[in-house]
């Protein structure tokens, strides 16, 4: 789906839900109504499918989502690896359990893009950017999602 399809998909005054997708954890952002500003929100640590399905479920009702921006981990030269893989099909079981729409949006660089804003610009420890950063990832992949649907 690209993100003309996914913008038509969305309902009126329903924010989207952004994930950064992990073996271990995932990082999970959340926009405002209007779908203008994305922020980062918590990490879920991982346990099984039916764990994150359940934690998933409670974030999308209590901040009333209406869609779901997913990182797509592409390799540099764009091609999609093995992580980009698992992502896809992490992707389909959500949009089967969850039957909201899902944008797959590129996400290369963005943890290290995030990572060097925490050591350059707030100064975080090596201990404390461990707790925020896949949760500040996804705050960037939902914001770049967020900056091309407004034009889409």
């Amino acid at each position: 789906m690209n993100t003309k399809e996914f913008k038509k998909l969305l309902p009126l005054r329903k924010a989207i839900l952004g994930i950064d997708y992990g073996s271990k954890r995932m990082g999970i952002a959340v926009s405002d109504l209007s779908c203008t500003i994305a922020t980062s929100y918590k990490i879920i640590y991982r346990k099984n499918i039916e764990s994150d399905l359940v934690e998933l479920n409670q974030i999308i009702k209590e901040k009333e989502i209406g869609g779901i921006v997913m990182g797509l981990p592409l390799q540099m030269n764009g091609i999609e690896g093995e992580i980009a893989s698992e992502v896809r099909k992490f992707a389909e079981v959500l949009k089967e359990k969850i039957g909201l729409p899902i944008l797959l949006w590129d996400e290369r660089l963005s943890s290290s893009a995030m990572e060097n804003f925490l050591i350059k610009e707030v100064d975080l420890s090596r201990k404390k950017r461990a707790k925020v950063l896949d949760a500040t990832a996804a705050a960037y992949i939902l914001q770049g999602a967020l900056d091309a649907i407004k034009y889409a």
